[in-house]
């Protein structure tokens, strides 16, 4: 098994193995997002996204980036334990911490040859444009119903809230 920390990789590392994966035609694939509370969806849709190359690349928003996305109170684990929680998954090739609100920077510097992201945003799809500028193509992936960091910290919530207290008569 690769050691987790040998699959974080600076933009300009990923830069060269981008070169290098390129030379050899193996496929990149390319994905992000906040992976702020590891959950089965996130598995399940990194596993998907695998499959349709030879090597995986997640841009990884900061922490900067994902409190301006979700709120003051996020990300709940900071970039550095996320990164290294995603390269330990056998499905992740390379994890690229990002300080944008999008990964546009990082994959035009990138190119991938597929671009995957969840149903949830069929509607705009950060990048797309430049990935098909270049002869790549952009995949939606299922979500896994019932599955988000969002509702797995309203339920964390509710479960740690006392109950309301009973009035007498």
């Amino acid at each position: 098994m690769r050691d987790p920390n040998s699959k974080l990789f600076s933009w300009e590392a990923m830069r060269t193995e981008r070169a290098r994966l390129k030379a050899t035609g193996r496929r990149l694939v390319f994905t992000n997002g906040c992976f702020d509370i590891l959950h089965a969806g996130h598995v399940t849709y990194l596993s998907f996204a695998r499959q349709q190359g030879d090597a995986l690349v997640v841009g990884l928003n900061a922490d900067v980036s994902v409190r301006r996305a979700k709120g003051p109170t996020r990300p709940v684990n900071p970039q550095q334990d996320r990164a290294l929680v995603l390269a330990a998954l056998e499905a992740v090739d390379y994890v690229v911490i990002f300080d944008e609100d999008e990964p546009i920077s990082l994959i035009s510097t990138l190119l991938p040859d597929v671009l995957v992201k969840g149903s949830d945003w069929a509607h705009y799809v950060s990048g797309r444009d430049i990935v098909e500028a270049n002869g790549g193509c952009v995949v939606l992936a299922d979500l896994v119903p019932g599955r988000s960091t969002t509702g797995t910290i309203a339920r964390m919530q509710a479960q740690a809230s006392p109950p309301p207290a009973e009035s007498k008569p």
